[in-house]
């Protein structure tokens, strides 16, 4: 999109009172850029059809490689990922490894982004 493509003001005239009004509002810069990336985190489709099958059952990652038709070490980089950002957990079993979502944030940040590509 070239900058033609945004409409701007004819006049340069800044509203000091509205821009100290959201000015004290705004979160610190580091809250921001952990902000930014957590939504990097969402940004990679693996991950998503991984936090998808995820809403359905606890799984192992034999299983996610399964339901995905992935190999089990392309899924234990994704969840690896996911774990560090906390939007999943992990229980030991045994032998295995069963991951479930971290919380029900989880569920609804990508069920409202669905719902907005719905729109």
């Amino acid at each position: 999109m070239a900058i033609h493509d945004v409409e701007c003001c004819d006049d340069f005239e800044v509203h000091s009172d509205v821009v100290q009004a959201v000015r004290s509002h705004m979160p610190d810069d580091d809250d921001l850029y952990d902000l930014a990336e957590l939504f990097k985190v969402f940004g990679d489709s693996t991950r998503i059809r991984i936090l998808y099958v995820l809403f359905e059952s606890e799984l192992c990652v034999c299983d996610i490689a399964q339901l995905l038709n992935m190999t089990q070490s392309a899924i234990s980089h994704q969840l690896k990922i996911l774990k560090q950002s906390r939007l999943i957990k992990s229980r030991r079993e045994g032998k295995s490894v069963f991951y479930s979502l971290a919380d029900d944030h989880v569920y609804r940040i990508i069920n409202q982004g669905f719902e907005h590509i719905k729109e």
